[in-house]
């Protein structure tokens, strides 16, 4: 073990005795973790941070290795010292055998669950903790957040700072309450590299998730500054912890872009807070230039499978529905019964909001499931018998097709909820 920081990155005193094992070899071990990414990276220190979101969750992804692994951290003694919240699972942890899980599957993903609650981490387990008022982030706040989505959106939406952590990562900052401060922690790196003129409308949450696979693809890891993409988004609520019409689509952008680049951080010209404030001045000097005139590619890519017309599963909620796409799917639903299955995924915090409004009994009543703790993508959705899926999420018509094997059709959200209701893509 590292009994010494690495020369060019300067520690406190108490930094040090956290990395020489003061405090036990659990945060040790998370003190080495952040100490050499600051290393390979080459911060010149750590940052405090406010808030952590650790994706990694689902046993999905996890596997027997990774829940020993989280287990044995635990045993050692690690506890998460600032706020500390979790991914989507792979199932509803309380409801589990009603949604078809198999026991094998089950078990060892409540022993994860346990190993996290056990090093003090909230099982929030969603992937949008900035529609809970506990969560949001502030300006300006250094976080360590692990979920792609949600980290363009810190970034992006509330000008926060947060690079992309791993999940080891961002429990390890969970567990010292720093992470390193390179990339998007520095305001130098925080300028755009690409700008995007759009002359095509994006109307719906659905175009605005083609939009993110085209602009993502150009950009990969860039700063895109969308020049023109205000003229097509209401203004920002007050409350962004409802989502809103803006929220939604800016939801749905920035999962996009993360899931068909590497995008962590976008502006939108007098629009996103920095945009607002510094203005141009964030555009570098050689940044290049992308015209979307059309999102036919887009739309081409994402409705993947369009001979597929019988739909298994409609799935709405990637990134995690807000109690704003509860009420417009609770009015469409009213007095309807659904063909097919439904699952409208969200965060246990944002379904308590929306029962209270009588929103999630209309959806049931129509015999769609409001499902709290995981979604389609990190679900074992084959075992359940899924073999075709809709949805109006660009991530989700990312990451289902290849995690699940799924065949996909994509459209806006009524053209979902209408194959919910009939059964078939029309």
């Amino acid at each position: 073990m590292t009994s010494s920081p690495p020369a060019e990155l300067k520690l406190t005193s108490e930094e040090i005795a956290l990395l020489e094992g003061a405090e036990g070899p659990g945060v040790q071990r998370a003190m080495e973790i952040v100490v050499t990414l600051g290393r390979i990276y080459g911060a010149p220190d750590l940052v405090p941070v406010t808030h952590v979101q650790i994706a990694g969750v689902s046993y999905k992804n996890l596997g027997e290795a990774g829940v020993a692994f989280l287990h044995a951290w635990a045993e050692e003694g690690a506890r998460a010292r600032v706020p500390a919240t979790l991914n989507p699972a792979g199932m509803e942890m309380d409801r589990w055998q009603a949604m078809g899980i198999d026991p094998a599957f089950a078990r060892p993903q409540m022993e994860a669950i346990k190993a996290f609650i056990q090093m003090g981490v909230t099982p929030t387990m969603s992937c949008t903790p900035y529609l809970f008022p506990d969560y949001a982030p502030e300006r300006g706040e250094h976080l360590a957040w692990a979920e792609s989505s949600a980290v363009a959106w810190a970034n992006s939406v509330m000008g926060a700072y947060t690079n992309r952590e791993g999940g080891p990562s961002a429990l390890a900052a969970a567990i010292v309450g720093r992470t390193a401060r390179y990339g998007y922690h520095l305001d130098e790196n925080r300028v755009a590299t690409h700008v995007v003129e759009i002359r095509c409308p994006v109307r719906t949450i659905a175009d605005f998730g083609a939009l993110s696979y085209m602009v993502g693809k150009r950009v990969g890891a860039g700063v895109p500054w969308f020049a023109d993409l205000a003229d097509w988004l209401p203004p920002l609520p007050d409350d962004l912890t409802q989502g809103g019409d803006a929220g939604d689509r800016l939801k749905t952008l920035g999962a996009g872009l993360a899931a068909y680049g590497a995008v962590a951080l976008y502006h939108i010209a007098g629009y996103t807070p920095e945009a607002r404030d510094v203005g141009e001045r964030l555009i570098c000097r050689d940044a290049q230039r992308i015209v979307i005139d059309s999102l036919d590619e887009g739309y081409g890519v994402m409705d993947a499978d369009p001979e597929v017309t019988e739909i298994d599963l409609v799935t709405i909620g990637c990134p995690h529905a807000s109690l704003t796409e509860l009420r417009h799917i609770a009015q469409r639903l009213q007095g309807e019964k659904l063909a097919t299955r439904l699952w409208v995924t969200t965060g246990r915090i944002t379904r308590d909001r929306a029962a209270r409004e009588g929103l999630v009994e209309i959806i049931e009543e129509a015999g769609g499931e409001v499902v709290a703790d995981t979604c389609a993508v990190v679900a074992p959705v084959r075992s359940l018998g899924v073999r075709t899926m809709a949805t109006n999420a660009g991530k989700m018509a990312n990451y289902a097709p290849m995690h699940s094997g799924v065949k996909m059709r994509y459209g806006d959200i009524d053209r979902c909820l209408d194959a919910a209701i009939t059964g078939r893509w029309t």
